[in-house]
């Protein structure tokens, strides 16, 4: 029997996804269809896990006024909820996905946390860690918590045991790896901002990858959208690319594959294994609306599908 992994969700989001034709900026705007539901990036790897097989765990921060979606989207699928409520309504965030498969996303500011409350909330996950070995941390950090506050809590995690899967972007990912988390899933958008400078090729990409990885960070992971992704570890690096795709919606690609991740490391699975995993799981999102893994048959095609090498 596998341990249970736990997500970090510290901003999640109602994600409010409208579905139109095409977006004509400055003008009224008619939705095709539309959706409200609880999301943000630990509890899309959450709700992935647990179709994956995984016993799972979430944790983070809701706002007090609207937390009762979440309430029961954890309910129903069987995640342990760890989640703190503190005053204020979680944000709502709006998605436009338009019929060609872009995403407009309109990120509101998340609630504000007071210093006592990110006190309380430490000690509470610090204290929650010692069951968990692998521990998403994932998305963006709501008001009140600094990207040196959230580099100082996957220390901490690390610190008592845990391997941080780490996925987040801008300044959070910039103090983030100051941590060393065991693995981390740029894009490659988010590593070039990062490196300040263009990573155009699967050379220069590697290069990052290596160095990083040279600077303590065990699992780098970057993902290329259509291109699949690149892994460097343990002194190598692998590729994988899925088939072409026909895209539905990018939203929750990336937090598929981090679960992908977390799921075949935590099941001890060998490289190759990892990746299509990982890889499929991210394919299949691609061709539906939200996350999850309807179809265990279909992931088993899928994986077949992937294109894995390992890189000289």
């Amino acid at each position: 029997m596998s341990k249970p992994l736990l997500t970090v969700t510290l901003n999640p989001a109602l994600d409010l996804t409208g579905h139109i034709g095409q977006i004509q900026v400055g003008s009224v705007n008619v939705v095709k269809s539309g959706s409200l539901h609880p999301a943000g990036k630990g509890i899309n790897v959450a709700r992935v896990l647990r179709d994956l097989g995984a016993e799972v765990a979430v944790s983070g921060i809701l706002g007090a006024g609207n937390q009762q979606a979440f309430r029961d989207l954890f309910k129903q699928y069987g995640l342990t909820d760890h989640f703190m409520a503190v005053p204020g309504d979680t944000r709502i965030n709006v998605k436009m996905v338009e019929e060609n498969g872009d995403v407009t996303d309109l990120n509101f500011p998340g609630v504000a946390v007071a210093d006592d409350e990110l006190k309380e909330f430490e000690a509470r996950l610090l204290r929650q860690a010692e069951q968990y070995e692998y521990i998403v941390f994932a998305g963006s950090l709501p008001r009140g918590i600094s990207a040196e506050a959230s580099r100082d809590l996957i220390a901490k995690l690390q610190q008592k045991g845990a391997k941080v899967l780490f996925d987040s972007s801008k300044e959070a990912l910039v103090k983030g790896l100051e941590a060393k988390p065991f693995l981390i899933k740029p894009n490659e958008v988010e590593l070039a901002e990062w490196a300040g400078q263009p990573l155009d090729t699967e050379e220069a990409l590697r290069a990052q990858a290596e160095k990083l990885c040279a600077e303590g960070i065990a699992n780098v992971v970057i993902s290329r959208g259509a291109d699949g992704v690149l892994w460097c570890a343990d002194g190598e690096c692998w590729a994988a690319k899925p088939p072409r795709m026909e895209v539905v919606s990018t939203v929750g690609a990336g937090d598929s594959m981090v679960a992908g991740f977390a799921w075949g490391l935590s099941q001890g699975m060998d490289k190759e294994q990892i990746l299509r995993l990982a890889s499929a799981v991210s394919a299949l999102a691609v061709t539906q609306i939200g996350v999850g893994v309807p179809n265990k048959q279909q992931l088993a095609d899928m994986m077949a599908r992937i294109d894995v090498k390992r890189l000289g």
